[in-house]
This record gives structure tokens, sequence and C-alpha cells, in this order.
């Protein structure tokens, strides 16, 4: 057990009364907790798996306005979205950064009359886009982004510009237009330094990943899933923040029963090594409009192609990976988008596939569906509240919009906006940081720019955490130091946290058995696992990449 949690575990015990629990660790609760803790409450975040592990390990990666949404008439959230993803390029610029994203089009008028049904109720599918409505949706996008802009002006191109830009396209494209959005690396990591900042600044502030609180006849017991331990705690108010999942952690925690508050629909993803496909794209996300009507995403992503989405009304809340059908789906959108560029199933490295939280809606169409969030007064005592839809850019305005509720049921003052704060290795971050990591501590260039692309302004600690003798873990850019960095500094307490979450090696299709066996050894001699916990450890963390990822992780390597 790590001496850091050991620490966190007795003060909860020595002192169970915190002013909030938050139950839920993905990254709207991270965020209700980074904002609490900055309050100066003393605030407790509770979540059963990991941290970003579930719906918040599963986005596309994306940080944008939300273009599509116009035509559903809902302005304010794709201006409170444009607002959040300009405050996120300023505040974790080593995560978050400027996605030049084009849009095919092949016919001219079809779908102006989209927006006006969205805004007259209308559920269905809206017509296809022409470029007339999307050269209207991307002046407006433009209009709402003018204050403190930090990206480019849409354009658009005619047929003989684009095709001298992506000769790839299939044939019928008239035109495309390019705005500019923002991408995401790492976004686990984001919310590891969002706990981290908040700790920092708040010692009251206690982060607890596998642990589970309950509610017994006496009140609620917190319980570590790692020893067992249990611990009575008390709360002035308890925020729900369990995504997908929220009416089940509110009924299990004694709030009054009420309409069913969540109805999801299931993403998933595809990241293929496409070195054709990575080309053709010419550094730019596609956002294209398959034959159906659905709009698809596809963009470079850390030297992969990332390719999605499916959007599947799902029954009820649970663990789901990306099936046959949707693997299908994708696929063959990107053939039809790109008709001469192979797109096979063995190019698939690593498949991810997450539950949205969206709002209970009768909508036919899915994408009709509302991207906004809600804060939600639940009732019960102490009193509860529920985080209700939200999206990966608007973690922040929601965690605001939450933690404004809680402070003003118990009675307090705003003390801190959390608006113009850096996020972990955003704080002193600069363009030159790997040049001058390099030069300062003697390190080749590709090793500098791995730790500063992971870490932003904190390289230089990890570094020298990590010393001048660390090893390379087999075949990566990652070294054994900074696995033992993950288990010391950020509650890295299994092998998928440290392969999975706090670094990219699994999405990016890098495992083999060699470097999960040298990662094990490490995390053994930290956590003082015996030989059969390591390799149970091993096993387990096999299991759950070909259950849930489509990556059988054989002995030479990993396959899809």
């Amino acid at each position: 057990m790590p001496a850091d949690r050991t620490d966190r575990l007795d003060r909860i015990a020595a002192n169970g009364a915190f002013d909030v629990i938050v139950v839920g660790g993905g990254i709207n609760g991270i965020g209700v907790f980074h904002d609490l803790a900055h309050q100066g409450l003393r605030v407790l975040l509770v979540e059963m798996n990991d941290f970003c592990s579930g719906c918040s390990a599963a986005p596309s990666r994306m940080i944008h306005g939300g273009l599509r949404y116009l035509e559903n008439g809902e302005l304010g959230l794709v201006r409170e979205s444009l607002i959040e993803r300009d405050r996120l390029l300023r505040n974790a610029p080593h995560l978050v950064r400027p996605l030049p994203t084009t849009i095919p089009i092949d016919r001219l008028f079809s779908g102006l009359a989209n927006a006006a049904l969205g805004l007259l109720g209308a559920t269905g599918r809206p017509r296809p886009r022409g470029a007339l409505p999307i050269k209207l949706g991307l002046m407006l996008y433009d209009i709402l982004s003018r204050h403190g802009r930090r990206l480019p002006r849409h354009r658009f191109r005619g047929r003989a510009a684009t095709f001298a830009a992506w000769p790839a396209l299939r044939g019928d494209i008239r035109c495309s237009a390019t705005y500019h959005d923002a991408w995401i690396s790492h976004p686990e990591r984001l919310g590891i330094e969002l706990i981290g900042d908040a700790a920092r600044r708040n010692p009251d502030a206690v982060a607890l990943n596998y642990a589970r609180l309950s509610r017994t006849a006496g009140g609620f017991v917190l319980t570590d899933a790692e020893t067992g331990r249990q611990m009575p705690v008390a709360a002035r108010a308890i925020v729900h923040a369990t995504g997908a999942w929220i009416d089940e952690s509110a009924a299990a925690l004694g709030a009054p029963p009420r309409a069913r508050l969540v109805a999801g629909t299931k993403g998933s993803h595809l990241i293929l090594d496409n070195p054709a496909l990575m080309a053709a794209l010419n550094r730019h996300m596609i956002y294209f409009e398959h034959r159906d009507g659905r709009v698809c995403i596809v963009f470079p992503y850390l030297g992969r192609v990332l390719a999605g989405s499916t959007d599947l009304r799902v029954d009820a809340a649970g663990r789901t990976a990306c099936s046959e059908a949707e693997r299908d789906y994708i696929i063959g959108a990107l053939r039809d988008l790109f008709p001469g560029i192979p797109v096979l199933p063995r190019q698939i490295v690593y498949s991810y596939s997450g539950i949205r939280p969206l709002p209970a809606s009768e909508a036919d169409f899915t994408g009709r569906i509302s991207r906004g969030h809600s804060v939600r007064r639940l009732g019960g005592t102490p009193p509860q509240f529920g985080m209700v839809g939200g999206k990966w850019t608007t973690y922040r305005a929601f965690a605001e919009d939450t933690a404004d509720a809680v402070l003003a049921e118990l009675g307090l003052a705003r003390k801190v906006s959390t608006r113009d704060l850096p996020i972990g290795g955003g704080a002193g971050f600069s363009p030159h940081l790997a040049a001058d990591l390099a030069a300062a501590q003697g390190l080749g260039a590709e090793r500098a720019a791995h730790l500063v692309d992971l870490y932003g302004a904190a390289a230089p600690a990890v570094a020298a955490f990590c010393g001048p003798e660390d090893r390379p873990l087999p075949g990566v850019a990652m070294t054994e130091g900074e696995v033992v960095w993950a288990v010391r500094h950020e509650q890295a307490l299994h092998l998928a946290d440290v392969l999975q979450r706090r670094s990219p090696l699994a999405i990016r299709g890098l495992l083999s058995m060699p470097l999960l066996a040298a990662a094990a050894r490490k995390m053994a001699g930290e956590l003082g696992w015996s030989e059969a916990r390591r390799e149970d450890e091993i096993a387990r963390f096999r299991t759950e990449l070909a259950t849930w990822h489509g990556v059988d992780l054989a002995p030479e390597g990993a396959r899809p």
C-alpha cells in the first residue's frame, strides 16, 4: 500500500466528517471536487474504480463548441462550450491543442430547415446538411466565439482547392469548409492533474479511487476496496457525479424516488494504424456526414487515426465494448469517404466504448438529445445533488454550477473562481520546454519531448525523479521510473491504471507481454505484490484488454 494512500485513509478514519462527499471520479466529479477544494471546504471524492475509467475514458478526444448543436437550437450550450474550449486551450496547453476541422460537402441547399425544426421541438433525423446551412452555421459559430478569439475564422474551399488538399476524398464532394476546434491528447491525465492541484491547494480535500460509499442504518460507510478497511463518514451534502449510473447511485444512498434522470447512448471509437489514411487527412480532422445522416469524425491522434463514433440507445447502464456491427459501421463510413484507401479490421489497434450520460429524452433520433447539463436537487438527508448530462469540454462550467448549488445549500459564498486557473502541467508551460529540459538535464531530444508531451511543465520534476540511470520499458519511450512516479504521485494501484490511464501506451497499440512484465515488476516492488499477485495483475489486464478493447495481447505483442 503506498504511503500516501495509507495517509489519506488514516486522515478519514481520524475525522470522517466532511462538508461535501462527491460520488463518482469521472471528469465531472473531479471538476466539482477541484472547485469545492478551492473554496476551502472539507471535501471527499469517492470513485469505485480508477479515476476517469468509465465514460470519461471514452470520449472522442475533442474539445469543441458543438457545431451540430446549433441545429437543435442550443445556442447557449454552443456559446458556453466555445468559452470553455478557449479556457482549456489557455489553462491546459500541454494537453489541449488546436484542431483544424474540415467538412466535406456534397450538396448545396439541403438541411436549411434543420435548425428551425429543432427549435420547434422536432425529434427526428435532420435532413442532410448542404453548403448553405453549413456556411450559416459556421458564421454563427464565429460570432459566438468572437470575444477573446484564440482560433482562426472558418473558410470555404471550392472543389479544386478541396481535392488539392484532400485528393483521396470520394468524387462527389463539391466543396469543403474548414473551422477550428481543439483536441485533448491525454484526457485521463487532465483528471489526475486536477486532483493533484486540489490536494495541493487544500489539505482537507481527499480523493480516493477503488473505494465505495454505502448507506447503513447509522449513516454512511466508506470501504477501501484494496484492503477492505471500513470507516464511518458523514457529510453536509452529497453530490452524485456517477454519469449513466446516477439514478442507481442516488437510490442506493437514500435519495427520494423520482422519474429517471438519465437515459444514455452508447458511443464507440476505433484507433487505427493506417499510414495512408493518416496522410490523406492532411493534419485535419474530417467531420463528415455518413449516408444515413449520422455525423462521424476521423483525425490524427498520437501517431494513429481516431475514428468514430456511434450513438446507440442503451436500456441500462453498464460497462460496454465496441460491437462488431459498430466496428463495421465506422469502417464502412471511412471506406465511403476515402474509397481508394483500404481500411481493414486488422488495422485496428484499440477500440473503446462508453455510455454518454444524456438527459432522459423521447427523441427519435439520438443526435437530437441535448448534450447540455443540469444540476438537480434530489432531496434527502443530507441534501443530495445530481449532475445530469455534460461533456468533457464543459466539465469546468458544469462543476462551477454544481459547486454554486452546494455552496448555496450550505449558506456559503464562493471564494475563488476556477476560470483562469492553470491545470497541472499547464502552469508555466512553454513551447520551448522540451529543448530547455534536454539542455538542463542532459536528456535526448526524444526523451525530453516524451516527458513534456505527457507531463507538461511537470516534466523536469518527473525527469529528476527518474534519474539518469532510469531504463525504458521494452519498446516504448516510457520508463520504469515513470511507473514508480505513477504509483507514488498519481494514485496508480493496478497495471491498467499505469498503462491505460496515466499513459497512452494501450490506446496507441504499443503494449507487449515484455512491457507488461517489466511494468508489473516495478509495481510489485512498490506495492509489495507477491509473485502470484503480479501474475494475476498481468492476467487481469490482458483479459480487460481483450474483453473491452479488442486487443489480444499475444506473447510477441499486441494484435487486434
